[in-house]
């Protein structure tokens, strides 16, 4: 359950499972509590009461830094676009790309172009997202999530407002993931 200090009971009674591999759309109206639940499944929000598992490990109950390092298993796009607008796409990528450096994955810029064209939009690094559409930065905020590798994805309203063709663009992207 969530509740906020306002009074608001943005949540009550949740129980969720979701097994590996599965998608799960989240519908309701405005206000539901759709952006809240995939907070706390993402470890960006505490419960009020009750608890959120990731393979049997209680994220309420992690330090903040521990749970800091574990939500970098989470490729997350957010409700309300989080690109800088006074960097180019390249700069907004490579900054969450270096949240992540491993031997396992290839080095930044190979990652950039390959998360750019993955997305369809393999020439806009050089750009600023205020040069793109609206549809080309929810496009871009999707490299954001998956440029690291993750191993969930946490999507809210990654579709919302876009054209029919673009949703199947992206819906068949997230199928071939």
């Amino acid at each position: 359950s969530k509740d906020y200090p306002t009074g608001t009971h943005a949540l009550k009674d949740v129980y969720l499972f979701i097994d590996k591999g599965e998608f799960v759309f989240v519908v309701g109206a405005s206000g539901a509590g759709k952006s809240t639940l995939l907070q706390l499944i993402s470890g960006d929000l505490r419960p009020t009461s009750g608890a959120v598992f990731l393979d049997d490990i209680n994220l309420t109950r992690l330090s903040r830094l521990r749970r800091d390092r574990l939500r970098l298993v989470f490729g997350r796009v957010p409700q309300l676009s989080q690109l800088m607008r006074k960097r180019t796409i390249s700069e907004n990528l490579s900054a969450v790309a270096m949240l992540t450096q491993s031997r396992k994955l290839p080095p930044i810029q190979t990652r950039i172009q390959k998360t750019l064209a993955m997305v369809g939009l393999p020439d806009v690094g050089a750009r600023y997202p205020v040069e793109l559409s609206y549809g080309e930065c929810r496009r871009v905020e999707l490299a954001r999530a998956i440029i690291n590798s993750p191993s969930i994805l946490v999507l809210d309203e990654l579709t919302a407002n876009l054209d029919e063709d673009t949703i199947w663009d992206i819906l068949h992207l997230l199928c071939e993931i």
